[in-house]
């Protein structure tokens, strides 16, 4: 249940900028996220049972809502100040090991250097809008901060949060005006110089804003975050506690909004004490033991805890003391310190669903599989009841759609005051065990009566994927599977039992093309969110909101539909421009009065973007469909303004359709110009179907989004571009996609360098390829087994040794005992003899991703280096499994950029048209372009490797 908005700002570990997901895309409901796998290392879990933002380049400046982002996953700004290490910007052919941090050249530079544009926030109200200051890239120095590595999760001790969290510099206020132009903007004022901001969030009756501040004292003795609240009508800000001791802990949750004037707040314990000393002498072994010979298999997890210190550590950072703060001052401690990681308040402000965990913890599983214990409490801090208490669960299957045992998706109904439901397995949470039903829904009021069971309200023989609730007449209720790409909508009636349950929709999540939409969702006084219905003059039918991405094979077209959801017809009532612009449904804007909305007053916010035009916001009003715009943000790198943008079709060898899309320079021309470098950039993604496989995904008018770390910064060193092209790894019927994988991934890379070269756009001796974790896999696997296609390859953040990652990975959820052939054969470690052609292996030295540990990056490096491969390994200190700081994203960026001049725009081999060439001919093509390479290079370029730590250490006289 979504009710209260809250802005989470993080470093942004991927390779370009994150989408922002917006206060109200809760409007946006979608079919269940379970049904459609994300990539394994872009894969967050909340509470929302909706459609994610849809692309980089839409939303890059909307705040999400009301549950923290996942570590590392949101956008960072560029360019930093306070730099402590050196730059320099001379390239010297023979780069020495571990010397300096390096700069890319300007025309790189500056659009990564550009400042941040804001993001923004909606009131609950729709009439008044934040704009949320970003700061640029961070220094180094913030990455370098000290940080405990414990269950999983990384925790900065001086501020008692989660690490390397990013932060606001300021909060702009604007009204929004009848006419939809914005008034004068109104700082949030009375905050101590150099606050960062953290965690804001929106009363529900829009009249004031809550945020964390913490700022670094002279003595440097805190750090620590405070909560504080600001009057959105007069923009100033105050502490809600009048005492200075009081702080946030934002381990886990951290505070949420009870009513209107009342927080409850997870603060640090003013009982905590000193930190737990690690013992000089370990008072015994560290034993682990299956004596039950119980099957326990799980994934390669990182930040584990190790030994008892390390469990006394995580209790001290993670265990929070509740507060209840009302913003006139009171103050009330209410429960037991504890590990609290959710509060939830019932609709009604009556009661609160609190979630903790505790021990025994676990050494091989992360704390989200702790034992759990769900309670029930009044608003005002009284215990009610306990809902369940969940045993550890280390033994959850591997496969995919298996999940813990017992009540899980604990929620309030957000159509009833105060109504539970939930959802419990009954197949024992193992996907591969076959029963009917496989689930089931409950729900019971907040206090039952003595005596009184849980309610069955539907049963599944899919997984559960969450409800849309309306009314009692009406509520959506989603299940998938993920071995099949199944995926269902049921419509249900909660308050009638002599109504059976419906299909409304039953089709597969990979059929982009027959996606009906989903339903928008409208704002309740309550502050919940529930299925928006709709009235037509003169007409009594039941309607809703359809908001569909619209995929075609001529690309999105996203579309609004009057649906009927008793007959199932349908009405278009909106449609994206198709020519030159991309829009999208965004939000409801005509939803703040109780009751169905009519037609003639919907209000709907929409976006707007092509490719060369920024993302702006419009708000359309019915009945005569004005169009009014609210936002006016300046091109981000108007370098590129005039960049090309084309989405291309071609087919592989096996007849399965594939689309790309192609960037080229401003101004090229290829009749002038002639063929460029270019560059492929791309990640994998497995498919049930062919038809599934070869369907389009986005549009050609999307606004070119180019993150800090994005291929498409290489436009400005006149590269072609081919982004994404489709790498479809297809597995029909019984047999497995990854059974096939290198074949696929072969074929469908041939299919794409023969397009880019038969449009002349690219020169066959000058295309390089790049991907980063999954796509950093793609990339050493195609120089194993496709050598002929490629001048050189950069690998950032990659696993590529499958046997380190015995118990899956990515979207394989068979071990390696049982599909050993695939673990090896897919496994360019494995293949590493054959790699001829020039890779830059680029890792951080942090990644705290399952399954590519830095180790990966190493052992193949050495692998590489044992077989006289050309080839270079870049260590990035602090980092992760995505890049933060300034210094580390500048660095990456000359070493890609010199690695492509180097051995792409230098490459001076001839390679033959036919890039279906004879094994043998490829061997000889490989040989012939190496030697050319070095030879155009001028120095005998060896195996290197640079690990700027040791710079770090020497800079630092340590």
């Amino acid at each position: 249940m979504m009710r209260l908005y809250k802005v989470y700002h993080r470093f942004s570990p991927f390779t370009s900028s994150c989408c922002l997901v917006h206060p109200f895309s809760l409007g946006n409901a979608r079919f269940p996220t379970s049904s459609i796998r994300s990539p394994g290392h872009l894969r967050t879990h909340s509470r929302s049972l909706f459609k994610p933002a849809m692309n980089a380049s839409r939303f890059n400046r909307l705040v999400p809502v009301n549950s923290a982002l996942a570590e590392d996953s949101s956008t960072a700004g560029n360019g930093s100040a306070n730099v402590s290490v050196t730059f320099t910007e001379e390239d010297d052919e023979n780069v020495a090991i571990g010397v300096k941090y390096r700069v890319p050249p300007p025309e790189i530079r500056d659009i990564v250097d550009a400042p941040p544009l804001p993001a923004i926030s909606f009131s609950p109200l729709r009439d008044k809008i934040l704009f949320l200051k970003r700061r640029s890239l961070p220094p180094l120095a913030e990455l370098a901060r000290p940080e405990e590595k414990l269950a999983g999760i990384r925790i900065d001790g001086k501020c008692n949060t989660r690490s390397r969290m990013s932060f606001y510099t300021g909060i702009g206020i604007h009204q929004l005006m009848p006419d939809g132009s914005l008034g004068p903007e109104k700082e949030v004022n009375g905050l101590p110089d150099g606050a960062k901001i953290n965690f804001v969030s929106w009363s529900s009756d829009g009249k004031h804003l809550a945020f964390s501040v913490r700022f670094e004292e002279e003595d440097s003795s805190s750090g620590k975050l405070r909560v504080w609240v600001a009057d959105v009508e007069t923009g100033t800000a105050r502490p809600l506690f009048q005492s200075q001791e009081i702080y946030l802990n934002a381990v886990f949750d951290n505070y949420v909004w009870v009513d209107n004037s009342t927080l409850l707040v997870c603060t640090i314990p003013l009982s905590r004490g000193d930190l737990p000393k690690k013992p000089l002498v370990p008072s015994g072994p560290k034993i682990q033991s299956n004596e039950q010979k119980s099957i326990i298999q799980v994934r390669t997890y990182q930040d584990l805890l190790k030994d008892e210190y390390d469990e006394d550590l995580f209790d001290y950072y993670a265990t929070s003391q509740l507060v209840l703060a009302s913003l006139d001052g009171k103050v009330k401690e209410v429960g037991s310190p504890a590990v609290y990681t959710s509060m939830d308040p019932s609709p009604d402000e009556k009661y609160i669903l609190i979630s903790s965990i505790h021990r025994p913890y676990s050494f091989i599983v992360p704390c989200g599989r702790f034992p759990k214990k769900v309670e029930m409490w009044t608003a005002d801090g009284n215990f009610v009841r306990e809902l369940c208490d969940l045993p550890l669960a280390e033994n959850i299957p591997i496969a995919f759609s298996s999940v813990r045992k017992g009540m899980r998706s604990i929620n309030w109904r957000a159509d009833k005051p105060s109504t539970l439901y939930w959802a419990e397995t009954q197949d024992g949470g193992d996907a591969k065990v076959e029963v009917s039903p496989r689930d089931i829904i409950y729900t019971q009021p907040a206090e039952p009566q003595e005596g009184e069971q849980p309610e069955i309200l539907h049963k599944l023989d899919l997984r559960y994927g969450g409800i849309s609730w309306c009314d009692d007449s009406l509520a959506l209720v989603y299940e998938s599977w993920y071995k099949t790409r199944r995926t269902r909508t049921w419509v249900i009636s909660p308050g009638s039992k002599d109504v059976s349950p419906r299909i409304l929709f039953d089709r597969s999540s990979e059929d982009v093309y027959s996606d009906p939409g989903s339903p928008m969702l409208r704002r309740t006084p309550a502050g919940t969110y529930v299925i928006a219905k709709l009235r037509k003059e003169n007409d009594d039918g039941t309607y809703v909101l359809l908001n569909g991405s619209g995929a075609t094979p001529e690309g999105n077209i996203p579309f609004l539909d009057l649906f009927d959801i008793n007959t199932g017809s349908k009405e278009r009532i909106w449609e994206s421009d198709k020519e030159k612009y991309y829009e999208n449904v965004v939000a409801l804007m005509s939803d703040q009065k109780e009751g169905d909305i009519h037609l003639n007053d919907l209000k709907i916010l929409t976006s707007k973007e092509s490719k060369t035009e920024n993302t702006q916001y419009y708000i359309q009003s019915w009945p005569d469909r004005k169009s009014c715009q609210i936002t006016d943000f300046p091109h981000p790198y108007p370098q590129l303004a005039t960049l090309q943008k084309e989405m291309i079709r071609y087919q592989r060898k096996d007849g399965v359709q594939l689309t790309a899309t192609l960037y080229l320079p401003p101004g090229y021309d290829p009749s002038k110009d002639g063929p460029l470098p270019c560059l492929v950039w791309s990640y994998p993604g497995e498919f049930k179907s062919k038809d599934a496989a070869g369907q389009v995904r986005g549009s050609p008018n999307e606004f070119a989004g180019i993150g800090p770390t994005s291929a498409l910064l290489w436009l400005a060193r006149r590269f072609a571009i081919l982004s994404g092209p489709t790498i479809p790894i297809i597995g029909e019927g019984n047999e497995e996609a990854n059974d096939r994988y290198v074949e696929q991934l072969v074929s469908s890379a041939e299919a794409a360098v023969e397009e880019v070269i038969r449009r002349g756009v690219a020169h066959p001796s000058k295309i390089a390829v790049g991907g980063h974790s999954y796509g950093a896999f793609m990339t050493a696997n195609l120089l194993a087994h496709a050598p002929h296609l490629f001048s050189c390859g950069i690998a950032r953040s990659g696993a590529y040794n499958r046997t380190l990652t015995p118990f899956g990975f990515q979207n394989e959820d068979r071990t390696l005992w049982e599909a050993t052939n695939t673990y090896v054969e897919m496994s360019p470690f494995m293949s590493a003899n054959k790699i001829k052609k020039p890779i830059l292996l680029i890792h951080g030295e942090e990644d705290n991703n399952p399954g590519t540990l830095t180790m990966q990056s190493d052992r193949f490096f050495n692998a590489l280096k044992g077989h006289g491969a050309l080839c270079r390994l870049v260590i990035l200190p602090f980092e992760s499994h995505g890049y933060a700081a300034r210094e580390s994203i500048m660095h990456v960026l000359w070493e890609t950029d010199r690695w492509l001049q180097k051995h792409c725009v230098s490459n001076t081999s001839e390679v033959s048209p036919d890039i279906n060439a004879s094994k043998d001919g490829e061997g000889k093509e490989v040989t012939d372009s190496e030697n050319k390479a070095v030879a155009a290079s001028g120095v005998p370029f060896q195996a290197e490797v640079i690990n700027v730590t040791a710079f770090l250490s020497f800079s630092l006289g340590t």
